[in-house]
Order: C-alpha cells, then sequence, then structure tokens
C-alpha cells in the first residue's frame, strides 16, 4: 500500500505552500491527506479504478499529483517547492510553538534551513529581533529543540498503550484528586498502529489537585500546560501527554469528540445536522436544549445510530451501518483460545516450553503452539531436523505434566525465494502446524513475492503465513504483493493468513485485515511473542481485527481445540 506515502508527500506540500505563506491550498492538501490516511483499501486500487475524485476533498488537480505519486513514488510539484525552500521542515517544525508560517518568516529573515540553523540563531538572540517573537518565544524555541531532536517518529501503540493505562491508573487511585471517571481517547483508543501522543479526559470536582497529581508524576520531563481544564506534559520518553478535565455532564460527548476520527465527527456532525441537531465535544444540542451527552451511547441513540465502537471510527461507512443496525459484532478482547506462534529458549525466545505454556494457561487459554525458527539462521538460533525432534520430545513431558492447557507442536520456517519451506518435509508433516515466513530476500519484484507467497501456500506445509508482508513499523515498509491472489490462495489451499501481535509489526495491518475478510479469508492472530510478557500483545492484533471490521469466526484461534485441530490438518 502506498497510502502513507502519498499522506506524507501532500502534507509535505501543504507545510511549504504555508511556509510560502499562500493562502487555501494548504488546507485542501490537508483535508485530502487526512482522507487517504483513514482509507481502508489500498490508494492504488481506487486510482486504477479512476475513482480518486470520489474521494472527499480530492478533486481533479490533487487527483493527478496522487497519480504521480502512486506511478513514481515521487511529485514533481513537491520536488520544486523544496528547490525554493530548501528547508528541514520536518525537523524545524518539531519544535514546540513553529508552524510552517514561523518557519517561512525563519527562513526569510535569517536564512534558517534546518535544527542547527534555529539553534545557533538562539543561543546568539537573532530570533527576538523578528518582530512578534521576541524573547520569551526566542527561550521556549531554545529549550524545546533538544526534545525535537528526538520527536521524529510516531510512537507504537504498543509502547504507548501501557503508559497511558498506567497514568489513568495513577490518576484514578490518587485521593486528593478524586477523579470519578479517567479514561484515553484519540488514535490510542481508536486503537491505530502509532499515535502521535496520549489524550486522556477525566472529571472531577477538585480540577487543581488533579492536575497536580497528572504534573507532578514520576517519569515527567517537562510540564508544557497546567490548568483547571487542561495540562500537558512531556515524558521522558519524549510522549506528550494531554490531560482535559471535563465537566460530567460533558463527558460522553466529549469522549466522543476527543477519541475521533476527525472524519467521524464531521459525518455525525452532518447527521446531527440533518435532524434539526447540533453536536459538539459539549453535547447534543436541539436549539439551546441540550438532549444527550453524558455517555456515547446515549448520544449515539439519539442520533439514531447504534453505538459504534472506537475501532471503527474512521468514517469507512459505519455511520451508515449503524443506522442500519449492520454493524459487525466484533471479535472481542477476550476471545482468543490460544496462541499459534510462539518462540521459546530452544531458538531465540527467553523461556521455556513450560514457562510459556503456564503463562498461556494464566491468559486463559487452552492451547498454545511452539513454533521456534526451523533455520540454518545463526541469528535466530534455528532448529535443524535433529534439535526439533528433540524439542516434539519436551513438548510430550510438558503437556503430560500440565493440566488445562494443551502444548502444539510447530515450527516457523523460512521461506525461500522461491516458496519452498526450508526444511525437511517428513519431520514438518509430523507437526501440529507450521507458520511459514518470510525472513530475508526482500527486494524481490511484487509478481515475484506474490508468486513466493503463493507457492509456499500450495505446498500444503504451511498451515499460516506469518506477518506476510515483512513490514517492521517506523523500520521496513512491507514488501509489495497483490493481495486478492495472495487471498484467492489462501482460500483456495486451506492457509491462513497472520495478523502479527508483535507492536513493530502488527502485520497483517488494519486495511489489509478487512480486504481480506471482504474476500471471504479467515485469519490467524499471534503474538509471535519471545518472552512471557509479550503474550499479552494479543490486544494488539486483536484491536488491527477490530479496526478491520473482523468478527470472532473470522479467526481461527477463537476455535475450542478440537475444532481448530481439524482445520489444520493437512494432506
Amino acid at each position: 500500500m502506498k497510502n502513507q506515502l502519498v499522506v506524507q508527500i501532500l502534507n509535505e506540500v501543504a507545510d511549504m505552500l504555508d511556509m510560502q505563506g499562500i493562502e487555501f491550498k494548504p488546507r485542501a492538501y490537508r483535508r485530502a491527506a487526512r482522507t487517504i490516511e483513514s482509507l481502508a483499501e489500498p490508494i492504488e486500487q481506487i486510482y486504477a479504478e479512476g475513482k480518486l475524485e470520489d474521494l472527499p476533498g480530492v478533486g481533479e488537480a490533487i487527483a493527478k499529483k496522487i497519480g504521480e505519486i502512486i506511478d513514481t513514488g515521487s511529485l514533481k510539484y513537491r520536488d520544486e517547492l523544496k528547490a525554493k525552500t530548501p528547508v528541514d521542515l520536518e525537523g524545524i517544525l518539531a519544535v514546540e510553538g513553529i508552524g510552517p508560517k514561523t518557519a517561512g518568516v525563519l527562513f526569510k529573515r535569517l536564512g534558517i534551513k534546518s535544527l542547527d540553523d534555529l539553534e545557533r540563531a538562539a543561543k546568539e538572540h537573532k530570533i527576538r529581533e523578528i518582530k512578534r517573537l521576541g524573547p520569551k518565544t526566542e527561550e521556549n524555541i531554545l529549550s524545546s529543540i533538544e526534545l525535537a531532536k528526538t520527536r521524529k517518529v510516531r510512537t507504537l501503540l504498543g509502547d504507548a498503550l501501557p503508559i497511558a493505562e498506567e497514568i489513568c491508573q495513577h490518576l484514578r487511585t490518587n485521593k486528593k484528586a478524586e477523579a470519578t471517571q479517567v479514561e484515553a481517547a484519540g488514535s490510542l483508543r481508536r486503537m491505530k498502529e502509532t499515535i502521535g501522543d496520549i489524550d486522556i479526559l477525566s472529571t472531577s470536582l477538585h480540577p487543581i489537585p488533579l492536575s497536580e497529581a497528572f504534573t507532578s508524576m514520576s517519569g515527567v520531563r517537562k510540564i508544557l500546560e497546567k490548568g483547571e481544564t487542561k495540562s500537558s506534559i512531556i515524558l521522558e520518553s519524549n510522549l506528550q501527554v494531554d490531560l482535559r478535565i471535563i465537566d460530567e455532564q460533558s463527558f460522553g460527548s466529549a469522549m466522543m469528540y476527543f477519541t475521533g476520527s476527525k472524519d467521524h465527527n464531521i459525518a455525525l456532525r452532518k447527521l446531527a445536522i440533518s435532524k434539526g441537531l447540533k453536536l459538539s465535544e459539549y453535547g447534543l444540542f436541539k436549539g439551546n436544549e441540550r438532549v444527550a451527552s453524558h455517555t456515547e451511547e446515549v448520544v449515539y441513540k439519539r442520533l439514531g445510530l447504534d453505538y459504534i465502537p472506537p475501532e471503527l471510527r474512521e468514517d469507512h461507512g459505519e455511520v451508515d451501518a449503524a443506522m442500519n443496525h449492520e454493524l459487525p459484532d466484533l471479535i472481542p478482547y477476550d476471545a482468543m483460545q490460544g496462541d499459534l506462534h510462539v518462540h521459546t529458549k530452544w531458538s531465540d525466545g527467553q523461556r521455556t516450553i513450560e514457562e510459556m505454556a503456564q503463562a498461556a494457561k494464566a491468559l486463559g487459554y487452552s492451547y498454545i503452539a511452539i513454533t521456534d525458527h526451523y533455520s540454518t539462521m545463526p541469528i535466530v538460533n534455528g532448529l535443524n531436523e535433529q534439535r526439533l525432534r528433540e524439542q516434539m520430545n519436551e513438548i510430550d513431558h510438558v503437556n503430560e505434566k500440565l493440566e488445562g492447557i494443551r502444548v502444539l507442536k510447530g515450527a516457523e520456517v523460512d521461506i525461500a525465494p522461491d516458496g519452498a519451506l526450508k526444511g525437511e518435509k517428513s519431520v514438518l508433516k509430523e507437526l501440529d502446524l507450521v507458520v511459514g515466513s518470510i525472513h530475508g530476500t526482500f527486494k524481490q519484484t511484487k509478481r515475484e513475492m506474490t508468486q513466493r507467497l503463493i507457492t509456499t501456500m500450495e505446498s500444503g506445509l504451511a498451515n499460516i503465513i506469518g506477518h506476510p508482508t515483512s513490514r517492521k513499523i517506523n523500520e521496513k515498509n512491507p514488501c509489495e504483493i497483490d493481495f486478492d491472489q495472495i487471498f484467492e490462495a489462501s482460500k483456495r489451499s486451506g492457509t491462513y493468513l497472520e495478523i502479527n501481535s508483535s507492536p513493530h509489526r502488527l502485520d497483517l495491518d488494519d486495511a489489509n485485515a478487512n480486504l481480506a475478510l471482504k474476500a471471504g479469508c479467515k485469519l490467524a492472530i499471534d503474538t509471535d511473542a519471545h518472552d512471557r510478557d509479550e503474550l499479552r500483545n494479543i490486544r494488539l492484533g486483536i484491536g488491527v481485527a477490530r479496526r478491520g471490521w473482523l468478527r470472532g469466526a473470522d479467526v481461527i484461534n477463537t476455535l475450542p481445540l478440537e475444532k481448530l485441530r481439524k482445520i489444520l490438518k493437512r494432506n
């Protein structure tokens, strides 16, 4: 998918136009970028169907530019703007208080092109000489530059979620704060794979002590704002957290507003207007009368909608579905019966088979598959045939010892460039399941990579394709594959595609999980855990599945063991 590439370039164009002081155009590019960022399907598919101009905010001119990005991977217009303004905008805009227009002023007046230039100018007291900036702005810029240098990459959901939960728990249990409700909102609540910052909403009769409890937490690096209605901090991890203290009567409507997404909120406001109502973060109003606000459920109901889970709030058809009582019964976070992709000390994991099994049992699982690397790669301490058979014997002993959980014999096997699994067929056929994964030779063409996976699926040796696009968020782009062909091969061969719950992968992502669902495929949600605590990452994969509109019936490891065994049975 090239969605993020298109979004990135359109936003860059908007920033550079803003920097040059051009009116109106930046807003148009940002709106188009926001539309594409929230798409469930690949932008390439929409382009191929000639439907770009059907997207909200995408007119003829921007559609042509999107097509150029898809075709070439770049945009000539963006490059021309960069040539006129050779400024590291990404770096400079990461500094608190500097927007594109201010960056333009700094470039024109002082020739500032980079963070280093900005830091030098601030230390030499040149910024304060610019009208409407002054000494205070200069001081703030200087204090924020070091932080800006380390805040260019969005935070992984798996890193942000436990931080948000810890903060919420701290505020709930602080006796002086007397918080009555504390919940995380924003993209984190929608379970997006990366987030910019954490938004927390709370109610309290004593907002000042609540704000004090928030800003005085351990791990706070800097206090950006502190007040009765809003406080903002930067943590030592460089993650920004905003606390909004809400009137209890408005908590439900505020949660809807601050959870987003923007496009979902716009759709709700349009619906409200069509009913003679007005919707804001303060409530749903008929004239001056507030008719709903206390809970999200009440607001949705008053709009004539079923409750829409946060993961679906992307304006991808969920409002119409809620109106027509057609929302799916999304897979619950406690639906999993087991994990089918887990590593131990036998390869590159940190725990024994028994320790991982005990941890899985504590989560309420009835089975767990040990899938250590059956590989010649020294970096993962891969098993050979002899060691794999020794591990199978140990699994038998563990199963004799443990009650209440079954350990399945499996392996994660490298997929060769030609699609063959790198292992002896005889031993693979003795396993309960095989996860086939690509761990090298990523530079194949889209056609070659697609055929590589299809060959694996048609071999009859693999049950699951692990992390199908091999991506690593913020590190490695996904391999390009023809998903239509992959989904068809998955159904035809009885090989299941994985939603890998590692916070660095989340692969398949939500958009492709939704396309798999529409194609009639069933998926597996696994953690690829290398330690006990990583088994809890399953919720990240479930979040991906929920964003992809999946139900429990669409995921194979929601099945009880005996039913799972039947569908994993191979020729």
